[in-house]
């Protein structure tokens, strides 16, 4: 259990002694076994989250995975492996992140906690324990929580057997701590949760097949004329969702930079004989309602409908499936949109990204388990999405299905694209403009509030300032 990038599978690797774990990141638990120092080990890879991330940050379908870890051991784990990178800081937002998730067990899983460091080949001279001291009261406190139970690996040394035995002898030794008892999960919870799944992929079959059903009514009503000769693309998201790398798999090449860039960005090429242009618009914080993004921001994403004349076919809202939509999330998102006005939503599609991740879990899964957020943005699209791998560009038929789909929603749009109020999209920036020169002026004064009022001191003395400019000066500061 922990994190990603914590150093899971390499882990598994190392006390099963082969390669047995994929280090891919994946959104299902993975289950391998092995014979090691006289004992059959079983080893459960959980998926890990983000490590700056709450649970409610995390998509639920990996909060499901944590939950079926134990009980994918039965009768339950001996212990559970809470991995952490002795390189990565540990704060609170960190320390949380890692309680909040192990809870998801109960409170009764610390007594079974083991903290596993992992790379403990850069302490170098330093020992685990000087590491723990240095670095503060928050790896103190989940240590405390743990029993003080921790051990240290490093899986660049596998020649080393003695600290996978060491390792081993501390899970028995915590055995003997529960009076010989492994780790078992309240059986009701499990039992829910597997129901809550079970309907959530008799839901997802459904939603395919009404997925499947508006396609086809939509196909069959489409001309050969309505095949476009030329496409205009818009990806929007919050930061760090894909629209980078999703602009550079729509065009088959390394088009964008996937660098954070405060200003739109426009690149072209031919594909599956279309004419393909693309505009990437800054992203917001996933995290952060519309107030929050500069004015700058807001207009770009304006600005980012000009670019591409008479305007886009689609507008891709970009949102990776590895992370959790959540009401800010989706309040973000909508804000956002609809600055543009509340007619962009009918040519709106979602693209989900790092379809990688889901391994056997179909999108339809995902959107199922995810809840009413997600499920709302999609009701607001019209019910459109498409899921993509960016790490398979090999595979063009992941493209080719996008661009139908745009196509088809030119099709439900009377085949238009997205036309932008160009003068409210002026009188948009030109206000933005003036506000942000505003709070520019503002804080000038502030700054300089002090050495002002001295010059108006001097000139109230020479008799050049009169009252009626003091008191506008005075509105001016408050």
């Amino acid at each position: 259990m922990g994190y990603r990038e914590a150093g899971k599978s390499s882990t598994g690797n190392t006390i099963l002694g082969r390669e047995e774990f994929d280090l891919k990141r994946s959104a299902q638990c993975v289950r391998r076994h092995g014979e090691v120092a006289d004992r059959h080990i079983t080893v459960i890879e959980a998926p890990g989250w983000w490590m700056f991330y709450t649970v409610e940050d995390s998509p639920e379908i990996l909060k499901q995975e944590i939950l079926l870890s134990v009980s994918l051991c039965p009768p339950g784990p001996h212990a559970v492996l809470l991995i952490i990178d002795v390189n990565d800081r540990f704060k609170e937002t960190e320390r949380k992140s890692v309680q909040d998730h192990l809870d998801l067990l109960s409170e009764r899983v610390w007594s079974h906690t083991i903290v596993l460091f992992t790379r403990g080949d850069s302490l170098l001279d330093t020992s685990i324990e000087q590491h723990i001291e240095s670095e503060g009261q928050d790896l103190q406190q989940l240590l405390d929580k743990c029993g003080n139970r921790y051990h240290v690996l490093n899986n660049h040394n596998r020649s080393d057997d003695t600290q996978i035995k060491e390792l081993l002898e501390k899970i028995e030794e915590t055995v003997v701590q529960n009076n010989g008892r492994h780790f078992e999960i309240d059986r009701k919870i499990l039992q829910e949760m597997k129901e809550r799944r079970r309907a959530e992929e008799e839901r997802a079959e459904e939603r395919m097949k009404r997925m499947k059903k508006q396609r086809d009514n939509i196909r069959s009503q489409m001309s050969d004329a309505q095949h476009l000769s030329e496409l205009r693309i818009v990806l929007m998201g919050y930061r760090r969702s894909g629209k980078s790398s999703s602009g550079n798999s729509i065009l088959g090449s390394e088009e964008f930079n996937s660098k954070t860039s405060a200003q739109c960005v426009r690149r072209h090429g031919e594909v599956a004989d279309r004419h393909i242009n693309v505009i990437e618009a800054p992203g917001w914080w996933r995290n952060k309602p519309v107030g929050f993004s500069t004015e700058l921001l807001k207009q770009e994403i304006l600005l980012s409908m000009s670019l591409c004349p008479p305007g886009p076919h689609t507008v891709l809202l970009i949102i990776r499936v590895d992370s959790g939509v959540k009401d800010y999330v989706r309040k973000a998102v909508q804000d956002h949109l609809d600055l543009l006005s509340e007619r962009v939503w009918s040519h709106t599609i979602v693209l989900f990204t790092h379809e990688d991740y889901l391994l056997d879990t179909s999108i339809e899964q995902h959107i199922e388990s995810e809840g009413q957020d997600l499920q709302w943005l999609l009701d607001k699209c019209g019910n459109r999405y498409h899921v993509l791998n960016n790490h398979n560009r090999s595979d063009d038929t992941q493209i080719k299905e996008l661009l139908e789909k745009i196509e088809e929603t030119v099709a439900q749009n009377n085949g238009c694209h997205f036309v932008a109020d160009i003068e409210m999209l002026q009188r948009k920036i030109d206000r933005g403009r003036a506000e942000e020169l505003m709070k520019k002026v503002q804080k000038w004064i502030e700054d300089n509030r002090s050495q002002m009022s001295k010059w108006i001191m001097k000139l109230v003395k020479i008799n050049q300032f009169d009252y009626y400019n003091h008191t506008i000066f005075m509105r001016l500061t408050i």
